[in-house]
């Protein structure tokens, strides 16, 4: 092989790796400029609601007071975060309305000598987000959470907060993320 033909080659493998190094760069930029990002059918990626009224939780329990205090959390969750005014049922853009439909405690775990070590708790609510004077639904969803304790070092109420907690995670990032 002579020296042209060695340049020839030479030449036609730097060009080949600038063509390889050129596409790995574009890829890069499209998978940036398409794969990063919020998901929403949204365009703004959140709710149009900005501000909401929470009607009282109706409770078909035993569970006595439980359905005020899980309003009252969830008043306070709104208010926490901060994405929406909390205000009366006239100045509305929503309404959410929910109720205590269910209420389990079921052990869960036991030791060798059939003691209950852990116990669950399960709570089912039929919640709603309602428009301001009409009986449409923005969305409307049975969500049922549970929390779970251990005998030795919690109580009922530890298992309860956990699923209150979890049952306003979801109606927050529900309503807030309209999705």
């Amino acid at each position: 092989m002579n020296t042209r033909e060695r340049r020839h080659v030479f030449t036609g493998r730097k060009s080949n790796y600038a063509n390889l190094i050129a596409g790995i760069l574009t890829g890069c930029v499209l998978l940036l400029v398409t794969g990063c990002g919020i998901y929403t059918f949204n365009p703004g990626g959140k709710s149009d609601i900005e501000a909401i009224a929470v009607q009282r939780f109706e409770n078909s329990t035993d569970e006595y007071g439980l359905a005020s205090q899980v309003t009252d959390l969830v008043i306070d969750a709104f208010l926490a975060d901060g994405t929406m005014k909390v205000v009366s049922e006239d100045n509305a853009d929503a309404v959410l309305i929910g109720k205590l439909v269910g209420y389990e405690h079921e052990p869960l775990t036991y030791d060798e000598s059939d003691q209950v070590t852990r116990y669950e708790v399960i709570m089912s609510f039929d919640i709603a987000l309602k428009k301001p004077n009409s009986d449409d639904d923005i969305w409307s969803q049975r969500i049922r959470q549970q929390g779970s304790y251990d005998t030795d070092e919690q109580t009922e109420e530890d298992g309860r907060q956990q699923a209150i907690q979890l049952l306003i995670d979801a109606i927050i990032d529900k309503t807030i993320r309209s999705w």
